[in-house]
């Protein structure tokens, strides 16, 4: 009878075989990282990642993120080992339709966590679930909430500024239920590390307040012996440096950069099947001795799991308040209701202090609202937040409001990894020019399908004194470029609070609010009542022609909607309705009667003014001499005389809208 340990390496051998044969199949993908990551994978799935084979949305489940993306297979046939996939998903990897893409997706394949590729995201992501946690173990208790957080890094993701910025956040945080496997295998696509990367990594975790323990990432005794030490409280995340082999037990290609891109060839494939003992007449090779080996625990797990849920039905039984802190964090989306502040009609309130009266509103409303700000507290108007419901830290788990420093990409991704981790709705707030720092985060909320809210003041060249370098001008229309996303300008302190409003209720995409510096006239709900419809439906008739028949129609978002306003009362000459727009996208999928309603075909005569690049209005304008916006870089001078100098005043905007739409000079 074979012993543990042999069995142990047999199916660690059968997985590098099916990684090899998928990625073959599909001549594309990356074996060698995969192949030096097996066993710390191996031995972390077998024996200490606690979750429910037969449901991968189990609530108090450990969370594992595989931040090296790239190395999808191995995940994938962990997977198969867990009975999560049947193995017939290997052999349709990165094919069209497939559970088995090129890169993990959160939202098609079960079992993945979060979805990566972009590396150095998963780490972050990572981080934020184990924050998440932390946040929920301090709210719902021990016994509901006491799950690890780990991932799988690579010397690629350890290299990025957003995974040493997160990384930092961990250990401020002290989040000692984090793990993270670094699969130090020296090699990355270009070549050696070597050629780029001289940094002493031990040095630099334990400098940002982490444990860290170095091994043999092949070793599985060490691989043992290192993670349970991680699960011993010391008060800090944990990151587990495996000095591995790339294409370890491959028959020519260790240590080969070209195993880390490209699939092995058939011959190598066949010799190193018979280096590793399989059959190497077989593809995807998958004994019942591996399975039944690796599936020892599965018993305790399905047990572990009935366990807690008798635990949790005796809370919901006797602990009133915690049963409506359970519904809540359960609660879907779209069922949400809320309260929001009234505002005084004509009164001057910029649609950030409109944010941050809506975000008080919210403290007792919805006690799982978390976030912050990067390092803009007063001026993304979170300080009153901040303070009202206090500082997450190791001392004040319960705290709601995360304080992230100087770092808005590591920002974006921590919340994205809250999201993906359940229970809690969190946002974030910066500068909208700092979205760029951001953006690959905001693009993954957007592909993760995450109800996750960004917040962005200061949304155009009214910052004034500050400048070009934060006055944002491409950015409202590059944001709108990402699919499945939400992008709200709002007019006025209501339409903020129903921007709010609508993103808190979405179920599956993100939302980017786009919030002004300087203040705006609140308007009257009297004499504009098909606002709260109309923000929700993301464009609507905000004032119309007397008759209802209008000859020539203003469009406008945010601060230009009152802008539009006041041009449109000096042109009495045409019959003018003006329609406010927050949302271009939730306006464009609406049904076709209803766009035509407020965009009649018929009205050719169409004008459009936003403090940004003018081109996308020319969907609605039909061309872009119908569009005031601007196109070249702000400049340092108050609001006042920047808005004169490039032409959004009543009068200038009237003079424009008259000679597009045919009027006498």
């Amino acid at each position: 009878m074979p012993s543990v340990t042999d069995l142990d390496h047999q199916a660690v051998n059968v997985i590098k075989g099916l990684i090899m044969d998928a990625t073959r199949k599909a001549n594309s993908g990356h074996p060698g990282g995969a192949m030096s990551s097996a066993d710390l994978g191996y031995v972390l799935f077998r024996e200490f990642l606690n979750s429910d084979p037969d449901d991968t949305t189990w609530f108090n489940r450990d969370r594992f993120v595989l931040s090296a993306g790239h190395e999808s297979m191995l995940l994938y046939a962990l997977l198969v080992f867990q009975g999560v996939l049947p193995l017939e998903d290997l052999a349709r990897f990165r094919q069209l339709g497939s559970r088995t893409p090129g890169h993990p997706e959160n939202f098609l394949t079960p079992g993945v966590e979060a979805t990566t590729g972009p590396l150095g995201q998963g780490f972050a992501m990572a981080v934020g679930m184990a924050v998440a946690e932390a946040m929920l173990r301090a709210r719902l208790g021990q016994d509901i909430v006491n799950h690890y957080t780990y991932a799988l890094a690579s010397d690629g993701d350890i290299q990025t500024p957003v995974c040493l910025g997160a990384a930092a956040l961990a250990g401020h945080f002290e989040l000692s239920r984090l793990i993270v496997c670094y699969d130090n295998n020296k090699v990355q696509l270009a070549g050696p590390t070597s050629r780029c990367d001289r940094t002493d990594h031990k040095k630099v975790f334990e400098g940002l307040g982490w444990r860290v323990l170095e091994i043999d990432g092949h070793d599985h005794a060490r691989i043992r012996a290192a993670l349970a030490e991680a699960k011993t409280d010391a008060g800090k995340p944990t990151l587990i440096i495996g000095h591995t082999t790339i294409a370890k037990g491959s028959c020519s290609m260790e240590n080969n950069c070209d195993s880390h891109g490209s699939p092995f060839s058939e011959q190598e494939i066949t010799k190193t099947k018979g280096c590793l003992g399989l059959p190497a007449d077989t593809s995807f090779f998958l004994p019942p001795e591996a399975l039944e080996h690796f599936r020892v625990r599965h018993a305790s797990l399905r047990q572990a799991k009935k366990d807690w849920l008798d635990s949790l039905s005796k809370r919901l039984d006797a602990d009133g308040d915690f049963k409506s802190l359970w519904r809540q964090s359960l609660c879907a989306p779209s069922k949400r209701t809320f309260t929001w502040p009234e505002f005084e009609p004509g009164a001057s309130v910029a649609t950030r202090k409109a944010w941050g009266a809506a975000l008080a509103a919210l403290i007792d409303q919805m006690p799982l609202f978390v976030g912050g700000s990067a390092d803009l507290d007063p001026s993304n108007q979170t300080a009153k937040f901040r303070d009202a419901t206090g500082i997450f830290s190791p001392d004040n788990p319960a705290g709601r409001t995360l304080c992230f420093g100087v770092r808005e990409f590591p920002m974006g991704a921590l919340i994205n990894g809250i999201a993906l981790h359940g229970g809690l709705v969190p946002f974030g707030a910066t500068f909208l020019v700092f979205s760029d720092y951001e953006r690959n985060a905001l693009r993954m909320s957007a592909l993760q399908r995450l109800p996750v809210l960004h917040v962005f003041t200061h949304d155009s060249f009214y910052v004034g004194e500050d400048g070009p370098t934060h006055q944002p001008i491409e950015h409202a229309s590059s944001l709108r470029l990402i699919p499945n996303m939400l992008v709200m300008r709002p007019a006025d302190a209501r339409e903020t609070c129903l921007c709010v409003d609508t993103a808190l209720k979405q179920d599956s995409r993100p939302t980017c609010l786009l919030l002004t510096r300087q203040g705006l006239p609140v308007l009257d709900a009297a004499r504009f009542p098909g606002v709260s419809e109309g923000v929700a439906r993301g464009g609507y008739i905000l004032t119309d022609a007397p008759d209802g028949n209008p000859d020539g129609i203003l469009l406008a978002s945010g601060s230009e909607v009152s802008l539009a306003l006041a041009a449109r009362a000096l042109l009495p000459e045409f019959k003018l309705r003006v329609v406010s727009m927050p949302c271009m996208e939730l306006f464009d999928e609406q049904p076709k009667a209803y766009r035509e309603a407020v965009l009649p075909p018929a009205v050719a005569r169409r004008f459009a003014v936003e403090a940004g690049r003018p081109e996308l209005w020319c969907k609605y304008t039909g061309s872009l001499d119908r569009v005031l916006g601007i196109s070249r870089f702000g400049a340092s001078a108050p609001a006042g005389l920047l808005a004169a100098e490039y032409g959004f005043t009543p009068d200038k905007l009237a003079k424009l809208v008259h000679r597009a739409f045919g009027g006498k000079e």
